[in-house]
């Protein structure tokens, strides 16, 4: 199904070169927009010659209860401060329809699904691993940080075989206040005896990016775009 251009999010896109050959779609986290992980560009050490189209998208402005009512960009809205307990489905599904568009978008712009990446941090990292697991066209990869899995319960259902196989980044820090490591982890437990090919990471941080994961990170996709 085309969709229409006006009903794409708004984004902000950095082009590592003319011509992409690669698209990488950063997801940001609650509260933050799409210019929260533009600095990460200059940091991956992409390989040389590889062309890649950013698309770093703003999440819709939403009421978050768990933060009192404050309207804030949000994929989401999360009620309580136990993410897998009673979660906004509704919320959820929007979110990955828009995610979906972005991705038909890059394909219509010439860039197969299996170079593009579907990335992202915290909430961001959550619909990075809900929309891409479910997408109907195969990707280069998922990267999933300090996140977890959401409507893990609905997965197996609804899994495209186009993604079975699909690499998945995922990574956390052993302090993180915000999503506990040990909700993380069962999230990978669930993802490896879902037979997902899954790399994971811990780091002695909290609920951010350190140096060693955006080295890690780079390391991946070099590995990653270099099978695609």
């Amino acid at each position: 199904m085309m969709t229409h251009w006006m009903d794409f999010l708004p984004v902000v896109e950095i082009e590592t070169d003319d011509s992409p050959a690669y698209a990488i779609i950063w997801l940001h986290g609650l509260g933050a927009d799409g210019n929260d992980f533009v600095p990460i560009v200059n940091e991956l050490e992409l390989p040389p010659g590889a062309v890649v189209r950013f698309v770093f998208p703003h999440a819709p402005e939403r009421p978050v209860t768990i933060n009192n009512g404050y309207i804030m960009r949000a994929w989401y809205d999360i009620y309580h401060a136990n993410f897998s307990d009673h979660q906004d489905k509704s919320g959820i599904h929007e979110s990955q329809k828009a995610v979906d568009a972005l991705i038909e978008k890059e394909m219509q712009r010439g860039i197969p699904s299996k170079r593009i990446v579907l990335a992202g941090f915290s909430q961001g990292g959550a619909m990075a691993l809900q929309a891409g697991l479910r997408q109907s066209n195969p990707l280069a990869g998922i990267i999933a940080l300090s996140c977890y899995l959401p409507l893990a319960e609905s997965l197996a259902a609804e899994a495209s075989s186009a993604n079975a196989a699909t690499p998945v980044f995922m990574a956390h820090g052993n302090y993180d206040p915000v999503v506990p490591i040990t909700l993380a982890l069962q999230s990978k437990e669930r993802l490896l005896t879902g037979g997902y090919s899954l790399e994971w990471h811990e780091y002695p941080m909290a609920h951010t990016v350190c140096g060693q994961e955006i080295a890690d990170i780079g390391g991946w996709l070099r590995r990653v775009m270099s099978a695609s």
